[in-house]
């Protein structure tokens, strides 16, 4: 319950004078919706500036591993939880009625596309009108999800004001996109600038002060919609570059020419050149979605997004490509058709080093592998059973197997896909008849030979 200090103060002062006194004192009551991994790391980031912080998830599992003070996102640690906890700064519910108690509440739910590559809000409209149902003077509420430009003004604040409340009035509205890398221990939430922008100057007041409490550089926008638009043109701008060294990689491949030879060249030029690399395809949450969200909404302005489709066209090819290569390779090198051999698909994960599969290449080449007669399994250090997924619900339930020399020799080739630090990669070259590599990594630990074969 609130206390009868913070009443007075609600009672004596605006809505803004209010939640400025509570997020100046530290007083001021956050809320994270969604404990994934860019909420989780928020929350507790939060949590360790000082502010009270409540998570609030819908999926149960979650609520019951942070309670036994288990943390399920490497970006998060147990004892960090347990710290915040311990401190009485962080709790975590599926009861959404505790909603009312927050005085700033972040969305940070999923925007994923549907089949035909538009915008899915379903998740983020859902949350609104949870937070709806408890709306009250006083509130900031932030949208951290990636998402097109006029989201937040045009969707979320429509859902908001039905309350009849009014955003930069008596609650204010703002945006902050996400900016986490999973695996990347370079960088974490409280060190990565923050984007910020809120309805009206006063929400933008607010939003400075909130998370330069918890974050070291904030960076403010003029508007809701350029935050959304910079989160946009930073996922679009590796997206069309990714796609640029993959359709490299397919015409040097023709011409006989190592594309990675090329780009470690290439990025000796100390000026004019940033080195992307290629792959067997996008994943992710952001790069293989993200740039549809303006492709969707440019077609409001009769504007072609050649670029992004493009890009989309190109990378969403890579995973075909990568098993036509393969089944090329095992032809020529092996004397043998695909449709009559197994596969290994070394990384399930669609980055090194994390457990996140969301978009993962690999799920399409072992669909694809399979499609043509062959049988693919796969070994992840990371991802011990393949979940569901919204795609690939016949590969759910598969397990990783091991990469021990009996195993690695009842295949007939090995496909990398995601390039995990801590595997015997000196093992699987010696043990592994063809080895058909999408990362490169045999030639940059010194491994290159005859049977591994560049794609």
């Amino acid at each position: 319950m609130p206390r009868k200090e913070e009443i007075a103060l609600a009672v004596s002062s605006s809505p803004f004078t209010a939640l400025s006194t509570k997020i100046e004192n530290g007083t001021a009551h956050a809320g994270v919706i969604g404990l994934g991994y860019v909420g989780l790391p928020l929350a507790i980031t939060l949590a360790h500036s000082g502010f009270p912080v409540t998570g609030f998830d819908i999926d149960p599992k979650k609520i019951v591993a942070l309670d036994a003070g288990s943390s399920y996102i490497e970006a998060v640690t147990d004892s960090a939880l347990a710290t915040e906890a311990g401190q009485g700064r962080f709790r975590s519910t599926s009861d959404f009625a505790g909603l009312a108690n927050c005085d700033v509440i972040i969305i940070c739910v999923p925007t994923p596309l549907t089949k035909h590559r538009d915008p899915d809000l379903s998740f983020v409209e859902a949350t609104c009108h949870s937070i709806a149902a408890t709306l009250r003077p006083g509130q900031l509420i932030v949208l951290e999800s990636t998402t097109y430009p006029g989201t937040t003004d045009d969707v979320v604040k429509t859902i908001l004001e039905k309350t009849g409340l009014k955003s930069g009035v008596d609650f204010f509205l703002g945006f902050s996109p996400e900016r986490e890398d999973p695996g990347n221990r370079d960088f974490q939430t409280s060190t990565i600038p923050k984007i910020v922008a809120g309805d009206g100057p006063e929400a933008g007041q607010l939003m400075q002060a909130f998370y330069g409490a918890a974050v070291k550089t904030v960076v403010p926008v003029s508007s809701n919609a350029t935050a959304e638009a910079v989160k946009l043109t930073e996922n679009i701008f590796r997206a069309v570059n990714i796609a640029l060294v993959n359709e490299l990689k397919t015409v040097y491949s023709a011409m006989g020419i190592d594309i990675w030879e090329v780009i470690e060249a290439a990025k000796t030029k100390p000026f004019g050149y940033m080195p992307f690399y290629p792959g067997p395809g996008l994943g992710g949450h952001c790069i293989p979605i993200d740039p549809f969200y303006l492709t969707w909404k440019s077609r409001e302005y009769e504007l072609p997004t050649r670029f992004i489709e493009l890009a989309g066209e190109i990378n969403s090819a890579m995973p075909r490509y990568v098993v036509g290569k393969l089944a090329e390779a095992l032809d020529m090198r092996a004397g043998k058709a695909l449709s009559r051999s197994r596969v290994l698909v070394l990384g399930l994960a669609y980055k090194k080093n994390v457990p996140d599969i969301r978009e993962s290449p690999s799920l399409r080449l072992i669909e694809l592998i399979e499609e043509r007669g062959g049988r693919a399994d796969y070994h992840d250090p990371f991802v011990a059973e393949i979940p569901s997924t919204r795609e690939y619900m016949a590969l759910k339930g598969r397990s990783s197997v091991d990469l021990d020399e009996k195993t690695v020799r009842s295949y007939d080739a090995i496909l990398v896909s995601t390039d995990h630090d801590g595997v015997d990669y000196a093992a699987l070259a010696k043990w592994s008849p063809l080895i058909v590599d999408t990362r490169n990594i045999f030639t940059k630990l010194g491994l290159a030979a005859e049977h591994i074969v560049k794609s």
